[in-house]
């Protein structure tokens, strides 16, 4: 039977909470104003973390400054004692929070002794050295603004680019590797009558003693230095002939210098000691795209007994035939010697599928300044002008 409306009593719920006689209702609250106050005292210690992880940083980035700057002041003071003359403006420190700069305007460094025979000058409208604060035993440097080069008897060459960076080590005894790279470079003499443009330039030199080294090599004077360079889109100057035209798409070449670097004052005299010594110079791979031509190869040069170079090698051509008619077009070959040489490559050239140009294998020799292809002379090299002694 069902009971009368508001007859009935209600349904207890069956867990229903009920208050301790011993701890009151009003002590149940506490818990979460316990709950906000840990939570603040989280953001506290989060907020407190941060700032000390800050304050660390700068104490670091300021550290890390100092040493920069200090290094940079000992470098200059060494290459004084070198003989060295170095000016420069008034140093800045920057790269907070990632890394230190050094900033150095106006540095010209110019030697004129044995290390550089024939001297070298070099002036950069601003320098910035910078080391990663994640990464402090690499030296990164960047030039910005008008670089100014001079070698020996040579002219003011100008050198600006978009980008110019360079990287070293910074560990004492680490291996001397050094790598360059720029971007949209314009190179020109002072005078400006000329330039070249180069789109894209990576190099990359590593300074070490050879491993073969004998008795005769005391001191490190008996080296090898290793390099790779590539370049592209490279402008050749205006107002200049050009046989394969006045653009070079690609350039690259790697090899190995090796011999004795003795200290002389004289360009000429350092020459003679280096081929005396056995100097020599092996390109290990040589590859370029020249308008019709495309090559690669391998040689490997010295000096002869007039100081020019000889040497030999093997390369592979790519569009022979275009290019032997325009070298003889423009003068740089001999009409015979185009006929020639293309009589003997079409002999041993590897037929190219449909229009593909046909591909050849020739060896290569340079002696007397003269280039000859299997006994076929090709081109005549003009002579390598050294300073007098």
């Amino acid at each position: 039977m069902l009971c009368p409306e508001r007859q009935c009593a209600p349904v207890e719920p069956r867990f229903r909470y009920r208050p301790s006689p011993w701890r009151p209702v009003g002590r149940k609250q506490p818990r979460f104003l316990n709950r906000g106050r840990m939570r603040r005292i989280t953001w506290v210690i989060l907020a407190a973390i941060a700032i000390l992880l800050v304050a660390a940083d700068v104490v670091y980035w300021h550290i890390a400054s100092d040493r920069l700057r200090r290094g940079f002041l000992a470098w200059t003071d060494a290459r004084r004692a070198e003989g060295w003359e170095v000016e420069t403006g008034a140093v800045s420190l920057g790269g907070w929070p990632e890394a230190t700069t050094v900033t150095v305007p106006n540095m010209h460094l110019h030697h004129s002794g044995k290390d550089f025979p024939g001297g070298l000058d070099w002036t950069s409208a601003s320098t910035t050295l910078r080391v990663s604060l994640y990464a402090p035993t690499v030296l990164a440097l960047s030039f910005s603004g008008p670089q100014h080069l001079r070698v020996g008897g040579a002219p003011d060459i100008v050198i600006v680019g978009d980008r110019i960076d360079g990287v070293a080590p910074l560990q004492p005894d680490a291996a001397p590797v050094y790598d360059l790279n720029a971007r949209d470079l314009r190179v020109e003499p002072a005078s400006g009558p000329w330039h070249v443009t180069i789109g894209l330039l990576n190099g990359h030199a590593d300074f070490a003693p050879r491993r073969d080294a004998g008795p005769h090599d005391a001191g490190g004077a008996q080296q090898a230095i290793g390099f790779v360079l590539s370049a592209e889109a490279i402008a050749l100057p205006a107002g200049m002939r050009w046989a394969l035209g006045p653009n070079i798409s690609s350039f690259s070449t790697q090899g190995l210098l090796t011999g004795p670097f003795p200290a002389n004052d004289s360009m000429t005299a350092a020459a003679s000691a280096w081929r005396d010594g056995g100097g020599s110079l092996t390109i290990t791979h040589l590859a370029m795209g020249w308008g019709p031509l495309g090559l690669t190869g391998s040689a490997t040069l010295a000096l002869d007994d007039q100081l020019q170079p000889m040497g030999s090698g093997n390369a592979r051509l790519v569009g022979y035939d275009e290019t032997l008619d325009r070298l003889a077009a423009g003068g740089m070959l001999t009409k015979s010697a185009a006929i020639a040489a293309k009589a003997v490559l079409s002999l041993i050239a590897e037929g190219g599928v449909g229009d593909e140009p046909s591909v050849v294998d020739v060896p290569l020799t340079l002696q007397y300044r003269t280039l000859s292809m299997r006994q076929v002379p090709l081109l005549r090299l003009p002579e390598l002008d050294w300073p007098p002694r």
